[in-house]
């Protein structure tokens, strides 16, 4: 039997909706905007800290002196304890109620991050990295509750839309003003500034806390036994997407072993869950067609987003664009994400979620076409648009995504919801992390392809060559008087050449590879709708009329 917070007795129309979540008063209009701004100041702090970390590795990798493979732990670590632990936050917060997870997770959180500041070791960084996970996932929940009961009653879906995009701002944001904060002292000005966040958010949280919400006995002996598998397989599986394309796939043993142990591990864990009565993961239930299909449709989508995280940035780097340099084009990539959640949220419609995913995936193969055709003299004023587009689209499809499962889960029962919190962290996180791991094998595949391509053009013979290597070392006329070393010197400022050359076409079949994934997902999507339009079924119709009796209830 549920029983609230405090013994606090709910009005009939104030009753949440499931056990673990705040109940719904009507509030005062200054009440309202406090709810609303504490949602963003949390929303933002959960998922800034990673962006700054992401946005600026190569700074922290030359302050702690690490090798490629090493700062790619960092992001890893945190996605490792991102994933697992949306397995149980959701149970925590309906047995145990939602003061004790925000006096729990930010304090932690808060004392990770400032011990950080005093022991500066790659261990420590990848401590906070891996408790920054778990901190972010709680936050990201404590933001999107907030920013529910800023909004009035019907308008909760269009607050789960505006919860879920509002820390998808962190990542332009994190490339705007990262490089200022850079120059005022070492990368451990990063973590000052996340820790003042926290520490902001903290207050407010304490300050302004959420309704009451009732709570009932959750967990299981048999729940911890299947976290136990599923964390380190998940964990496993991390990393080997970060580090197989560093160390290459074939070349480290450990790679192969990791991957076995991590099938081993999630295949233990599915087989504990198929057979329990009350299961964490209803396995039965995420093997469904619906379920799976929404799955496809959701990693899909996320690995072309790698387009831009990888591609369009990676391209701009390999280019000699940094941070400073890209603050015009991550500057429109902030606005076009505010007004991809704004449109999301404003032309939400229950009964055609799918609409907005389409559209994103139009706009991803649009602007990766657009991109495909860069080279040297590319510079980040010619990606203003295509980069928008994408930025648009990334925020646009996930509000929808998000509902599209929720709603299958809730109109199956509260106790579906764990499973859905796990199968979309899963899609996004770790569909983020493979999606990176697949366009840099392919980038590397075709670099080598194009650098031997062009290397077979290059003979020494031919005077256009010879006339280039002779320009080339002559540049160095004046600090390097034997014509040996500077012949030598041309001849390693050519390859430099080739190899940047190399890059640039491969980035191009990079973009030219996503727009086509794009565009046969686009036509997959689009014989779906077509066929939902002649046909007149509308898969979203029972979820609704499940979520409606249970409100009636």
């Amino acid at each position: 039997m549920a029983a609230p917070e405090r013994d606090y007795v709910f009005k009939p129309h104030e009753r949440p909706m499931m056990p673990g979540s705040p109940a719904s008063p009507d509030h005062p209009t200054l009440r309202r905007v406090a709810y609303f701004v504490i949602g963003v100041t949390v929303g933002i702090t959960g998922g800034l800290g990673n962006a700054l970390v992401s946005a600026n590795t190569q700074n922290i990798q030359g302050s702690l002196g690490l090798y490629s493979n090493q700062i790619a732990w960092l992001p890893a670590a945190y996605i490792m304890t991102n994933v697992s632990m949306s397995l149980l936050l959701v149970k925590f917060r309906q047995q145990f109620g939602l003061v004790p997870f925000a006096r729990i997770f930010l304090p932690a959180f808060v004392a990770i991050t400032a011990a950080h500041l005093f022991i500066h070791t790659f261990a420590t960084a990848l401590v906070v990295r891996a408790m920054s996970g778990i901190a972010a996932s709680a936050l990201s929940t404590l933001a999107l509750l907030y920013i529910m009961q800023s909004l009035p009653a019907s308008w909760r879906l269009k607050g789960i839309v505006l919860g879920i995009g509002i820390p998808q701002l962190t990542t332009p944001l994190a490339r705007m003003f990262s490089s200022d904060m850079l120059e005022r002292g070492q990368w451990t000005i990063l973590y000052v500034f996340e820790l003042g966040l926290a520490l902001v958010s903290l207050a407010m949280v304490f300050w302004l806390r959420l309704p009451p919400s009732e709570r009932m006995k959750a967990f299981e002996k048999l729940d911890f036994v299947t976290f136990a598998l599923y964390a380190p397989g998940v964990a496993l599986l991390c990393a080997v997407l970060s580090q197989g394309r560093i160390l290459w796939w074939t070349e480290v043993p450990w790679l192969g072993w990791a991957l076995c142990a991590s099938i081993l591990l999630l295949s233990a864990a599915i087989l504990v869950e198929y057979n329990r009565a009350n299961p964490l993961l209803n396995v039965r239930w995420m093997a469904s067609r619906d379920i799976v299909r929404f799955a496809l449709v959701a990693i899909s989508v996320r690995l072309l987003l790698s387009e831009q995280s990888y591609g369009a940035f990676g391209l701009l780097q390999t280019l000699g664009m940094n941070n400073d340099q890209l603050i015009p084009l991550s500057t429109i990539m902030l606005l076009a994400t505010i007004a991809g959640i704004a449109a999301s949220a404003i032309t939400l419609n229950p009964l055609n979620l799918g609409r907005p995913v389409f559209w994103s995936v139009a706009l991803i193969a649009a602007g990766s076409f657009m991109d495909a055709d860069a080279s040297n003299l590319t510079r980040p004023a010619q990606m203003y648009l295509s980069q928008a587009m994408i930025a648009f689209a990334a925020v646009y499809f996930m509000g929808p995504t998000l509902l599209i499962g929720m709603l299958r889960a809730l109109s199956k029962g509260p106790n579906h919801l764990v499973s859905f919190s796990a199968l979309f962290g899963i899609t996004q996180s770790l569909g983020g992390l493979a999606g990176s791991a697949l366009l840099g094998t392919f980038q590397i595949m075709r670099e080598k392809f194009h650098s031997h391509a062009i290397v077979q053009s290059i003979v020494a013979t031919d005077p256009q060559v010879a006339t280039r290597l002779q320009q080339l070392g002559g540049a160095y006329g004046k600090v390097v008087s034997d014509p040996t070393l500077r012949s030598a010197q041309g001849a390693a400022t050519l390859s430099q050449q080739v190899t940047r050359e190399a890059n640039v076409l491969a980035f191009n079949d990079i973009f030219m590879l996503v727009g086509f994934l794009a565009a046969f997902t686009l036509v997959w999507m689009g014989a779906k709708q077509v066929r939902m339009y002649i046909t007149g079924f509308n898969p979203m119709a029972e979820p609704l009329a499940a979520m409606a009796r249970m409100r009636a209830q």
